[in-house]
């Protein structure tokens, strides 16, 4: 029986090892290759010397070293806070210093913008920067190492057992409304909402899942916990124009596809040509305009829409 939100990996690992697990522009995953890259990751997060409980927070765009952070902190026993990408530094300090993060995972370029605010943050211990292997910045009080020195220790960590009532991870709203607060889920939260969700959609192995929200967004991570519950892909993208949207549904021959109404009103205006991969679509964050409905039904007459 699958309790934790990381035996989802290990689990489709285990059963379809060569099967693609993640899709990140030219750059592919089999579920055996992200399974190993976890652990390996989980290992330096021991290494660094996370305890269990304790937070990492990843401030990176989606991709592969976003969901291995993630899901290599789980391992380790920490609370994955996948930060919104689009935040500006003092946000970000907010969300590391209320949540009291101790590992944070980065860019180098984002980490640059974030220097003058990382001081406040007192119980940050750690910034592992993803794209940087030498001339990391010098930061008083922190460790920064490359996201290869993670490799410094066995594949296997050796953390303090967890359970699945145990926090898995922490979300934070954002902020419209005041200052951003933090969702606290438990790793049978997590559980509980993939199982359920995959299947009143009918998820299957050969899914093809485009993740277009950040997976800071609930609904966001959502799309990697369902595709992982299955073994299908799960295709990450960080788009600027919703054209793009349609080139890489076609592709990609992407089967089930997640938005919010704003964006949903913008790809229902769009011409879909040939599309007919799509299995189904899916709205959430608000209640979809009835034009834009029916204008999504004519555009996929074969795709149910939930």
């Amino acid at each position: 029986m699958v309790d934790l939100v990381h035996d989802l990996i290990f689990r489709a690992a285990a059963r379809v090892p060569d099967a693609e697990a993640l899709l990140y522009q030219d750059q592919a995953m089999s579920y055996v290759l992200l399974a190993g890259e976890i652990n390996a990751k989980a290992g330096g997060f021991c290494a660094l010397g996370l305890s269990r409980g304790e937070r990492v927070a990843v401030y990176l765009e989606k991709r592969l070293e976003t969901v291995v952070a993630l899901f290599a902190a789980s391992v380790a026993g920490g609370v994955f806070v996948p930060v919104n990408p689009v935040l500006k530094p003092e946000q970000v300090a907010y969300i590391l210093t209320d949540c009291g993060v101790r590992v944070l995972v980065t860019s180098l370029e984002r980490l640059k913008l974030l220097q003058a605010v990382l001081l406040s943050c007192h119980d940050l211990h750690a910034v592992i920067v993803v794209d940087a292997t030498d001339e990391l910045p010098v930061i008083a009080g922190l460790m920064v190492i490359s996201w290869e020195a993670l490799h410094f220790v066995k594949p296997v960590c050796t953390a303090l057992p967890t359970i699945d009532s145990d926090m898995a991870a922490i979300l934070y709203t954002s902020g419209s409304t005041g200052k951003p607060k933090g969702v606290v889920l438990s790793h049978r939260n997590l559980m509980a909402g993939a199982k359920s969700v995959t299947q009143y959609l009918g998820n299957r192995c050969d899914d093809r899942i485009l993740t277009l929200l950040p997976l800071s967004f609930d609904y966001g991570l959502s799309q990697l916990t369902t595709a992982f519950y299955v073994g299908a892909t799960n295709v990450l993208m960080n788009y600027l124009l919703p054209r793009d949207i349609i080139n890489i549904v076609k592709e990609q021959q992407i089967t089930g596809l997640a938005a919010v109404p704003p964006l949903w009103i913008q790809l229902a205006q769009l011409d879909w040509g040939t599309v007919t991969s799509l299995r189904y679509i899916t709205n959430s964050g608000g209640a979809m305009p009835r034009t834009a409905l029916n204008q999504l039904r004519n555009a996929f007459p074969a795709a149910r829409i939930f």
